[in-house]
């Protein structure tokens, strides 16, 4: 196993058909336009290869607010589905979490789709995650 930034169009190209996983809307030109605009505005994609092979995601960014301080906001954590349960979306998470505590963040938070209940469990029961709040929106047409 190894985790590597992905930074080039290539390597993000590479790993469409994870993201694809979680974001069921995207096709490849819409992902590859709005993760050039993400990336300037600090996101980073995380990715753990298993024998080379891309088989988990996480997107992230360092930001600020006055609820954590200086945190780590988790965007997108995927793992392929022929790839689950084998500990590589822990292994991703806990470099993550070790990456926060490199860039001095107190925080590391994440938002988890409401029928994502298999994921809420991997959260809070595997990783000692907290649940705080709910996250609302509204979409302006």
């Amino acid at each position: 196993m190894e985790i590597e930034e992905l930074q080039t169009r290539e390597e993000w190209q590479e790993a469409f058909h994870v993201m694809r996983e979680l974001r069921h809307d995207l096709d490849e030109q819409a992902y590859l336009c709005l993760l050039t605009s993400m990336v300037k505005e600090g996101y980073r994609l995380f990715a753990l290869r298993y024998l080379g092979v891309i088989v988990s995601l996480a997107g992230v960014a360092i930001l600020t607010n006055f609820s954590y301080g200086r945190y780590v906001w988790v965007y997108d954590l995927v793992t392929t589905s022929s790839a689950r349960s084998k500990g590589y979306g822990s292994q991703l998470l806990k470099f993550i979490e070790e990456l926060a505590r490199r860039e001095n963040c107190r925080v590391v938070a994440l938002s988890s789709g409401l029928e994502r209940t298999d994921a809420h469990r991997f959260y809070q029961k595997q990783m000692n995650y907290d649940k705080p709040s709910y996250v609302f929106k509204k979409t302006l047409l």
